[in-house]
């Protein structure tokens, strides 16, 4: 085996090595404890969020892990807990549920009670009055919800945590509680200008509101009949919508079978125009004398819808060929119409 090939080959026995072997840590960390350890059993009222696999610790450090949980009495709650063997526990315990954390885990939480007992026995029973349950946070924080209304999320945090510390007597005391209340309390205060004219602009706007309460009231209810309309006529709009796009579709037929003459008397158009444009002081001559023209033919037309045509004056000549030219008699008539002139 070449040494480019022994080299990678070290770095990854190596690295499967140190990865096992953290793996196993972790392993070892995160699971139950070692057999071996002393099994008891606790009673309370209330065990809502315990679940199994919970931590059992005493002054704070995991000793033991929540194996079991379960119903007895039709009313209690009864945990059976798993404890290292070289924890003691007496007959005095107090076992409480305590939370171990905002998101709602939990944890047992084992200490001495007053007086000296016996050891007590593996699978013994901590009686209902040496159990204390978890603090019920809906009730507690629906008192605080008005400063946490005004807090940022952040500040709501390490309150509810200090307040849930405080009073499972894990942290501080209520002196310190109130103390941080009062800080946070004084920080509203200080922007109660900010507030007060928050509160001013929200008046106005709520006045206003309320003077054209009779507008608003009306414009809903026009937009409620509005709508009402557009949904009793669904029906004949959508009907209409379906037409229009038909009648779309055969425009747009129509317009494609017209397009080729359509353009072709464009052309022709421009060509008339052309044509008019060249001939313009022709046309205005000829519009200039159609007035006259108009009045003879109206005198010529006046006896019906047909012309009448009077023979006024006459004279002329026959050529006849290797002949002088024959002259024909003139005739002129004395009648009154034409006394205007030649007809």
């Amino acid at each position: 085996m070449s040494t480019r090939t022994v080299a990678p080959l070290l770095k990854l026995v190596v690295f499967a090595a140190v990865t096992l072997l953290l793996t196993a840590l972790l392993a070892q960390t995160l699971g139950a404890f070692p057999p071996g350890g002393v099994t008891y059993r606790a009673r309370f009222t209330d065990v809502t969020g315990l679940l199994p696999g919970d931590d059992v610790r005493v002054a704070g450090v995991q000793v033991g892990r929540v194996s079991g949980i379960r119903v007895v009495d039709d009313t209690l709650a009864e945990v059976t807990f798993t404890v290292t063997s070289d924890v003691p526990v007496a007959t005095s315990v107090r076992a409480k549920i305590r939370y171990r954390n905002l998101v709602g885990q939990r944890y047992v939480a084992l200490s001495e009670g007053p007086g000296e007992g016996r050891p007590l026995r593996p699978d013994g029973l901590i009686p209902l009055g040496q159990t204390t349950p978890a603090l019920d946070l809906t009730v507690l924080f629906n008192g605080f919800r008005p400063l946490f209304t005004a807090l940022n999320p952040e500040d709501v945090n390490k309150l509810a945590y200090e307040i849930i510390q405080v009073l499972q007597g894990e942290g501080g005391t209520v002196s310190s509680l109130l103390q941080r209340t009062a800080s946070l309390t004084n920080t509203l205060a200080d922007r109660d200008a900010v507030i007060g004219r928050v509160i001013t602009n929200l008046n106005g706007v709520l006045g206003t509101l309320a003077e054209r309460d009779q507008n608003l009231d009306q414009s809903i209810s026009q937009l409620q009949q509005f709508v009402s309309g557009l949904s009793a006529d669904r029906t004949a709009i959508g009907e209409s919508l379906v037409s229009i796009g038909e009648l779309t579709d055969a425009t747009s037929s129509l317009l494609r079978d017209v397009r080729p003459p359509l353009a072709a008397d464009v052309r022709a158009l421009d060509e008339l125009s052309g044509t008019l444009n060249r001939n313009a002081a022709v046309i205005d001559s000829t519009l200039g004398r159609l007035p006259e023209r108009y009045e003879s033919l109206t005198r010529v037309a006046s006896h019906g819808s047909w012309f009448n045509f009077y023979l006024c004056d006459f004279d002329g000549n026959v050529a006849v060929s290797g002949r002088a030219p024959l002259d024909l008699p003139t005739f002129s008539a004395p009648a009154a119409r034409c006394a205007g002139g030649s007809q």
